[in-house]
């Protein structure tokens, strides 16, 4: 009979430790969306303050029109250990789903925090390379939480100060924690130099095991920048 009751109360305890933990993500999830907002409307009141004034339109000359010159992708220099420099967006996570990146994935000061952590060293939005993130799937948070709900063609959106970088979902696959390679310039290849833009997120799986990753792989689609307005890719995809 007591073991049954000892049984009973350590099921209950379990149930509401887990409720806690669920109910904490929800609030802090809410926090941190809340806040990665209020960074992309700075940016956003940045940019207006910064917009020229119109100009004359040319006048008629008999000379052909130049051709246009290539788009610029603008690329951030890595900041400092900690510092926030990017919002990302999922729309298949739903239209709320926004968190801020920071520099690093510190356990306690990044990843705890509820960022988004860049892995240092890894290319920044938009630059040639392997751009690599992580992010918890249970407690603070969780950013990740929904990462394997991504389907194929899926929109993963990083706003800067400069605009906005589309990448698009291309696959996934799990491994050991053990499987830096994921992180290479080229991701999962061995002395092979960048050939091109890629965005690995990384993060455990299943929830709460350290030993296994799963990995989501993305390619770099096009560059946004902040007076053309934000990117049709934005209101894509199926709400969560």
């Amino acid at each position: 009979m007591l073991g049954e009751l000892l049984l009973t109360a350590g099921v209950v305890m379990l149930l509401f430790v887990s409720w806690q933990m669920w109910f904490g993500d929800m609030i802090i999830s809410s926090q941190k969306q809340a806040e990665a907002s209020a960074l992309a409307q700075q940016w956003a009141d940045a940019a207006q303050a910064d917009t020229p004034a119109e100009t004359p339109e040319p006048t008629e000359t008999s000379e052909a029109p130049a051709e246009p010159a290539p788009p610029v992708i603008p690329v951030l220099d890595e900041p400092g250990h900690g510092a926030e420099f990017g919002i990302m967006y999922i729309p298949r996570f739903g239209p709320d789903w926004q968190f801020k990146i920071a520099s690093g994935t510190a356990k306690k000061s990044i990843l705890d925090a509820g960022y988004i952590g860049h892995y240092e060293g890894s290319a920044m939005p938009g630059a040639e390379g392997n751009m690599a993130v992580a992010a918890h799937r249970w407690t603070s948070g969780a950013p990740f939480d929904p990462v394997d709900r991504l389907v194929i063609g899926d929109a993963v959106v990083i706003q800067t100060q400069d605009g906005w970088y589309t990448y698009r979902f291309r696959n996934v696959e799990y491994v050991q924690d053990t499987a830096i390679e994921v992180l290479n310039p080229v991701p999962q290849q061995v002395d092979l130099a960048a050939n091109g833009r890629y965005l690995t997120l990384t993060s455990c799986a299943p929830k709460l095991n350290m030993l296994e990753r799963i990995i989501s792989y993305a390619v770099f689609e096009e560059f946004t920048p902040n007076s053309a307005g934000p990117p049709a890719s934005l209101s894509e995809g199926v709400s969560a």
